[in-house]
Formats: C-alpha cells, structure tokens, sequence
C-alpha cells in the first residue's frame, strides 16, 4: 500500500525530503525503472504570455469582457473554471473549444521554457529514467508547446487535474511528480508519489509545504542535483 504523505516528515525549502521506502524512492509505485511526472504550466513552460494573448483574441471575438491579467495570475486549475468566471454556464463549452482553436495560433509561439527545464529533464534521462508530462491543459497543445520548445518527454498526458492526475501517474510507474501548484500536490499524494514542488506558480513555498509537499525547491534549476542526492540516499 502506498505511504500517506503525512507520514514523510516535511523539509525545509530547497532541502531534500527523508529517505523514502522503496516504492516512494523515485522508481515509481513499486518496482521498476525511476519515472518522473512534470506539470507543465509554470513548471516547465512559461505559457503566461501566451495564454493571455489567447484570451485578449477570445474577449474581442465573442465581445466578453475577460481580465487577462487576472486569469493568468491563477493559472493550474482547468481551463473551464476559469472560463466559468467569464462567461455564464451555457456558454463555457463553446469558448473553451474557441479559446483551444485561437491557442494554437496565439499561444504557442510566445511562450518561453522555465528556467532549468530542460536540464531538470536531462536529469532524469542521466539516470536512467522517463520523464513523462502530465497536465491539465489540452494534450495536444502540450504537445505543441513542447515541440516548440524542443523539450522532449517520453509521454504527455493532458486533460487531467489535481487527483485526476493520479491516473496517469500510476499509470506511468511515477514515483516523483513535480509541480508548482497545490493542486499537483494532491495529484501526487493521490499517485502515492514523492511531490517535488516549485514555487514558480501561484502558490507560495508555505502553501506548498501546508498542502503536503515533500520537497519544495527555489525553482527547477536545483531539480538536478536534487534527484541526484534523493537516488542516493533512497
């Protein structure tokens, strides 16, 4: 049976956690190679100037006032809750289908990777593992954005939420998920995985830590030498 998040003692920010059992060790839920999961938004990419393009396109287009500004300081949760604050219920649907057509003209291009992303991917590559995306945002503009960007991951798994990410992190094998949001810490926990947090999001190191992260690091750059101190002392 997975180990609860509780019973991992928190560290301090930018500290690694406590040795885990071995199925929490990085080599995913039980035996087999390590597999890290990475968010994707604000994790690996910046996507902020590109999702607000999109929405400014969206606002004129359907004549809905839209605070861009605004929506992209709580980027994380699925597109259609953010939508919901815009548009009235019976609409949300179509302007979520509108906002993913503008985004693949609008929000791919502008968007720049995360400082220590793709070195954090290496990472996992030098030891021998996967790196696998799992998002909320529509799979195939993940998939775009990483293109564009030259990030490879060996699966993108997109369309999932918070616990939902469970479903691709146990699917995968993932026993680290790394994310800057509270919501990818409840995936993680979900997944029964070691949750590695950046606060390059919305939410602040003391939220991360409150949330039940294991580790939570000043940004992606200590990612590398993070894993490579964790898979020793696992």
């Amino acid at each position: 049976m997975p180990h609860e998040p509780a019973s991992v003692p928190l560290p301090a920010a930018g500290s690694p956690a406590a040795p885990l059992p071995a199925e929490r060790a990085g080599h995913g839920p039980g035996e087999g190679p390590l597999t890290v999961g990475f968010d994707l938004n604000m994790t690996l990419i910046d996507s902020r100037p590109g999702i607000r393009a999109t929405y400014l396109k969206l606002s004129a287009e359907t004549g809905v006032p839209i605070d861009a500004e605004l929506a992209v300081s709580r980027l994380g949760p699925p597109l259609e809750q953010e939508l919901a604050h815009w548009f009235p219920p019976e609409a949300v649907e179509e302007a979520r289908e509108r906002y993913r057509e503008l985004y693949v003209e609008h929000g791919i291009a502008p968007t720049l990777p995360m400082p220590g992303a793709r070195e954090a991917i290496a990472a996992v590559r030098r030891h021998g593992g996967r790196a696998v995306v799992v998002t909320a945002k529509h799979g195939p503009n993940a998939e775009l954005h990483l293109e564009h960007l030259g990030i490879a991951a060996d699966a993108v798994v997109g369309d999932l939420w918070a616990e939902a990410k469970a479903q691709a992190l146990r699917a995968h094998g993932a026993g680290v998920y790394v994310g800057d949001h509270v919501g990818d810490v409840r995936g993680a926990a979900a997944a029964g995985a070691l949750s590695v947090t950046v606060p390059t999001g919305p939410c602040a190191p003391e939220e991360l830590r409150a949330a039940g992260a294991h580790v939570v690091l000043a940004g992606l750059g200590e990612f590398p030498g993070w894993l490579t101190g964790h898979l020793r002392t696992a």
